[in-house]
């Protein structure tokens, strides 16, 4: 028994071995099948990528390094301008006692009236206002363009400039403004060599070229911001033929205004001036003025003894817009229909009438309404030209003489110099506004007719306003000179210096005929 049993136990150990080693065998033949299976595979895949191109990135170091590098050699050049202006509201006298007190002027309600209020009431003063905009200086000896509307009315205009501390601020003056283009001139004295822009050509500039936006948004002084050329020769206002604008996505907003607007080469090709918006701040389209209508501005304001833009006008109106109907109905192929000739103009005078299509300039040939104003503004005031015309499909030609522009059409651009020169007040530089007293003014303050002129308005911190003068005096005398009409005023304040100490003889205002109040005030001009 025993020797079975030992047989049918070796027996039971060799099947399980053969069994364990039969399992392993088929464990190492499947990881085997596995493992050629799997480098296949991938063998598979290496083979497929290898045929891609590798992805790459381009340096770092174009448009950033680019824009810093402008921005470094521009901002010293731009500066903010800060301007504090008055508006006008009925208000007393310095120094003038509540209503109802008893040392009150009888004359009051008569000044008030007189002197642009309503009558009456202490309404607190006027309003003083500061704003900001922006600048860029185009020559080292201070002088610096901007736009008209941020220096415009303004009692005193500062600016600072990139390195100086906030609390510095250099006066500046003007020079001259241009309503037409917006654009202004203002100086400030340099104590030494200015940093300044260099202006680019704005025809060379495409829709897609980059440029940036350098100025003061919101007071922020040094801000750029960067965009395209979105499109050129833009019309944004109606009726200024000479307000054609680039237009960008370069972030403009209020305080920008008389930035400029600069191309890749550092060089400014416009100045930032409007932005397109329903809520008064940037919304993606902003509009400069280009750097060919800045170079024309500005030589013609600096240069020019008048320090004013001198344009040409034969005195003639037409729609802006080129329209066919217009030209089949007058029978013309070409050229500029008339539609209104101002009465007493040289296209008047010319004997050009409604519907005549100008066809020609001194022989050359005019094919739209802006060609037409182009050639006449550019021609000086005085000269002549000869217009050819068509009128009920006969060719005509008149010789016209060139108006000045500013002039002709005045009431349009509301500017009216003629008028104010023969009957309006006039300012001076001693920061007063006079007129002359005539009889209607001397009856009702009791005071003697043509006697001195009359003082209309006191500009706040101004000489006169420094020394006392105040609105509604009477000026008798400037160092010892009468002074009965506003001319002989005019005349004698046009030789005083600065430095020089200048004397008013006054009758106060309520000093009466029996010339009660009458003082000397005195200072020195600065």
């Amino acid at each position: 028994m025993d020797s079975r049993v030992s047989a049918l136990w070796t027996r039971f150990r060799a099947h399980r071995l053969a069994s364990i080693l039969t399992i392993l065998a088929t464990l190492a033949v499947g990881i085997l099948i596995g493992t050629v299976v799997s480098s296949g595979v991938k063998g598979q895949e290496s083979k497929k990528t290898s045929d891609a191109t590798p992805l790459t990135i381009p340096s770092p170091q174009q448009l950033s390094n680019q824009f810093s590098q402008i921005a470094t050699k521009l901002e010293p050049s731009v500066v903010n301008i800060n301007t504090e202006s008055t508006i006008k509201t009925p208000h007393r006298r310095r120094g003038q006692q509540q209503q109802g007190n008893p040392d009150e002027s009888p004359f009051d309600d008569f000044f008030d009236r007189f002197f642009g209020g309503q009558g009456g009431g202490d309404s607190g003063g006027d309003i003083h206002q500061r704003s900001l905009g922006s600048g860029v200086i185009v020559d080292p000896k201070g002088y610096i363009v901007t736009n008209r509307h941020v220096v415009e009315k303004a009692d005193r205009i500062r600016v600072r400039l990139q390195d100086d501390p906030p609390s510095v601020l250099h006066d500046a003056k003007v020079i001259g403004m241009d309503q037409e283009t917006d654009l202004a001139v203002i100086k400030i004295e340099a104590t030494s060599s200015l940093p300044v822009a260099k202006l680019g050509n704005s025809d060379s500039m495409q829709v897609g070229d980059w440029v940036l936006a350098i100025g003061s948004p919101f007071g922020l002084q040094a801000t750029v911001t960067a965009g395209i050329v979105s499109a050129k020769g833009r019309n944004i206002v109606p009726g200024r033929q000479f307000q054609t604008f680039i237009q960008t996505d370069a972030a403009i907003n209020p305080g920008n205004s008389g930035g400029p607007l600069v191309n890749m080469a550092g060089e400014v090709i416009g100045i930032n001036t409007a932005i397109l918006t329903d809520t008064n701040a940037y919304a993606g389209v902003g509009f400069a003025l280009p750097s060919a209508t800045i170079r024309d501005v500005y030589n013609a304001i600096v240069f020019n003894p008048d320090h004013r833009v001198a344009r040409g006008s034969i005195g003639i109106m037409f729609t802006a817009q080129e329209n066919p109907a217009i030209a089949r109905v007058y029978g013309v192929n070409g050229g500029v229909t008339v539609s209104n000739v101002v009465a007493g103009s040289p296209a008047d005078q010319a004997g050009l009438k409604i519907g005549d299509t100008i066809t020609t300039v001194d022989g050359k040939p005019v094919k739209n309404g802006d060609e037409l104003v182009g050639d006449i503004a550019s021609r000086k005031p005085g000269s002549k030209v000869n217009l050819g015309f068509v009128r009920n499909n006969n060719k005509q030609e008149a010789a016209v003489n060139v108006a000045d522009r500013a002039k002709l059409f005045a009431a349009r651009l509301g500017d009216d110099d003629e008028g104010e020169e023969d009957s309006g007040p006039k300012e001076t530089k001693l920061g007063i506004t006079v007129q002359n007293v005539t009889a209607d003014i001397a009856d009702r303050l009791e005071i003697p007719a043509n006697k001195g002129v009359i003082v209309q308005d006191v500009k706040p911190s101004s000489f006169a306003d420094d020394i006392g003068v105040a609105r509604g005096d009477v000026i008798l005398e400037v160092n010892r000179q009468a002074v009965n009409t506003v001319e002989e005023f005019t005349r004698v304040q046009a030789g005083l210096k600065s430095g020089q100490d200048v004397v008013f003889l006054v009758r106060q205002r309520g000093g009466g005929r029996q010339g009660n109040g009458t003082i000397f005030l005195a200072g020195t001009l600065p």
